[in-house]
């Protein structure tokens, strides 16, 4: 008797990528089919309404008109633009022969995918012959057409810088991942559960293009997990002043003592306050409250027509100065730190120019967070920001009397396309999962809308002309001259900042007279400034005075691990002195509370 196994008989292995329920397939496409009759029917139904045809974006029209010009500069010269489709075929060529090797070797040989690009973690980029072509395809046309951005000659500066940003926005759109047929991950997640991951998709795309009124608005967080004074800004206050364009919160005290200088803060009103109040571990505010002081935050309106003559000097008066006014007198203080974050920087920035010139004392510090004084290094914001934009965009307001906050928000998601505009496209759409509950994104879709009047001021004299870095802006008939400004700085960069990128920022520190502390801090725009110490991310460099450009100062920084909150705080004791009163109540004194805190205007949706 032979006792020896049988020779195993050949395995099947089965196909990785195919259809395992061709009936259910079959009837998710027919589901498929209904759910974008639903999406065109979102798109169509605005405009049939309001009787207007529909609508191309503006950035079309611009990628286009600056695209058209690289071309033809580009075709105009015959021998640059055959070297440059010569250099492209080589790179084809090159790639095509190293994929025929890998596919007859057999086994193909990993290409690691660019450091830092999520599109192409999934495993099959690399291992699969097809997929890596595609995706090595994909860089070399991407890096070929921003190199000829480069090499076109004859184009202005502020053209090539558009060109690129297109360049890079149509590239983004183009990638090979964010297709069904050409994304390893979704083609097998498609096939595996018959599509219903795409009638998913579709649908909830159908509910954002409904939500967007016609146009696609992409969903970033869930909304129904959040909710602004429930599980956002929370930290306990009152609102003890309001006007047509802010209320004033002032928050209650967490110690028997407290500072005796207070704090005001004032936040960007192109987005709202509560950035700096998210869930309470994560709250700027709450964790100066609990470190006693006391705390005043300006909630900026959500303007609508009735105030498109509100401009950028009202929004210093009646905002930032009223703010000091109500301060001043609720705590008997001649003086106040004060904070501005980003535009709100910018136009503290202003204000504090202003009072210079009027011999107003009453700013014991000052913290600018991301904020840029001088926009010579505006980074990709500036595409947006020149006198035929500005025009058409001044034209668009002249009739609402107001900028949608949507088009700030879609402009700051254009910065970062990969990160904010195509991960939550095939997250949503293609994979058909909704996104994660996130209260940082569920602030960046929370849009406000801008004063037709101040904003075109603050387009114009910032990201235009720059004059406020120049000595030639005028806010009330005074020209303002921020080397007047004595007052101690403490100027806060981020490093992977898109929105105030730190070069630029650190550019504003030679704007001021006085003395400036510049520190710069890991991550980036929110990430980096929202960074309480209590959860140890990141870090933070500080060094010798700001002067010279940022590369060498860094190369001669120190770097801190964690948060710079802490540093700060050490910071502005120093400017204001340590004494405490006892702890003042909000509402008890000459301004009683009209609600309680994060008030009614942040409540107010775009």
């Amino acid at each position: 008797m032979n006792d020896a196994p049988a020779a195993p008989g050949p395995t099947r292995t089965e196909p990785p990528y195919q259809v395992k329920d061709p009936e259910a397939f079959a009837r998710n496409m027919a589901r498929l089919a209904e759910e974008g009759g639903k999406v065109l029917a979102a798109i169509v139904e605005p405009h049939e309404r309001e009787a207007l045809g529909l609508r191309v974006p503006e950035e079309f029209g611009q990628a286009s008109k600056t695209l058209g010009q690289v071309v033809e500069k580009w075709l105009s010269n015959p021998q640059a633009a055959f070297a440059a489709q010569t250099r492209l075929w080589t790179g084809y060529l090159g790639l095509w022969t190293d994929t025929l090797r890998r596919m007859s070797a057999g086994a193909p040989e990993p290409e690691p995918a660019p450091a830092g690009d999520k599109r192409f973690a999934d495993e099959a980029w690399a291992e699969n012959p097809m997929f890596d072509f595609l995706r090595r395809a994909y860089l070399l046309t991407s890096q070929w057409a921003e190199q000829v951005v480069e090499e076109v000659e004859g184009l202005e500066e502020h053209e090539r810088h558009k060109a690129r940003f297109y360049v890079k926005q149509f590239t983004s759109a183009l990638s090979p991942s964010n297709f069904v047929l050409t994304n390893p991950e979704l083609l097998r997640e498609t096939l595996e559960t018959n599509g219903e991951n795409l009638v998913r998709g579709m649908r909830m795309m159908a509910e954002d293009v409904q939500a967007g009124s016609g146009q696609l608005k992409i969903r970033q967080t869930d909304p129904g997990n959040f909710e602004v004074g429930r599980n956002l800004a929370v930290t306990p206050g009152k609102v003890i002043f309001q006007n047509d364009l802010m209320q004033l919160i002032q928050y209650t005290p967490s110690t028997e003592s407290v500072y005796r200088v207070p704090l005001v803060i004032v936040p960007p009103w192109i987005n709202k306050f509560y950035i700096l109040d998210l869930t309470p571990e994560k709250s700027f505010i709450k964790w100066a409250v609990d470190q006693g002081l006391t705390v005043f935050v300006v909630s900026w309106v959500n303007p609508d027509a009735r105030l498109a003559a509100k401009s950028f000097e009202d929004y210093m008066r009646d905002g930032i100065l009223k703010a000091l006014d109500v301060a001043g007198e609720v705590t008997g203080e001649d003086k106040a730190h004060l904070i501005g974050y980003c535009v709100g920087g910018t136009l503290l920035s202003s204000t504090l120019g202003y009072m210079a010139a009027t011999g107003d004392e009453r700013a014991a510090s000052t913290t600018l967070l991301a904020t840029q004084v001088d926009f010579a290094h505006a980074g990709d914001l500036k595409v947006f920001a020149d006198e035929e934009q500005i025009t058409e965009l001044e034209s668009q307001m002249a009739r609402a009397g107001y900028l949608e906050g949507g088009k700030m928000a879609s402009a700051f998601n254009m910065l970062r396309a990969n990160d904010l505009i195509w991960s939550y496209y095939v997250n949503n759409y293609l994979k058909g999962k909704p996104p994660s509950a996130f209260d940082l994104l569920y602030w960046n879709s929370d849009s406000t809308r801008m004063p037709a009047a101040n904003h075109s001021f603050y387009l114009r004299n910032c990201y235009l002309s720059n004059k406020l870095s120049k000595g030639e802006m005028e806010l009330g008939g005074i020209r303002i001259d921020l080397k007047k400004v004595k007052v101690p700085i403490y100027n806060l960069a981020t490093r992977e900042d898109h929105i105030a990128p730190p070069n630029s920022v650190f550019l504003g520190c030679n704007s001021f007279g006085g003395p400036v502390r510049f520190v710069l801090t890991g991550s980036g725009h929110i990430a980096g400034v929202v960074n309480p110490p209590s959860r140890n991310k990141y870090q933070y460099w500080v060094g010798g005075k700001p002067t010279g450009d940022l590369d060498t100062w860094f190369a001669k920084a120190k770097e801190h691990p964690g948060s710079w909150w802490p540093d700060w705080l050490a910071w502005i004791l120093k400017q204001g002195g340590k004494a405490k009163v006892p702890a003042r109540v909000p509402g008890a004194g000459s301004y009683e509370a009209i609600e309680d805190a994060p008030g009614s205007y942040v409540k107010v949706r775009a």
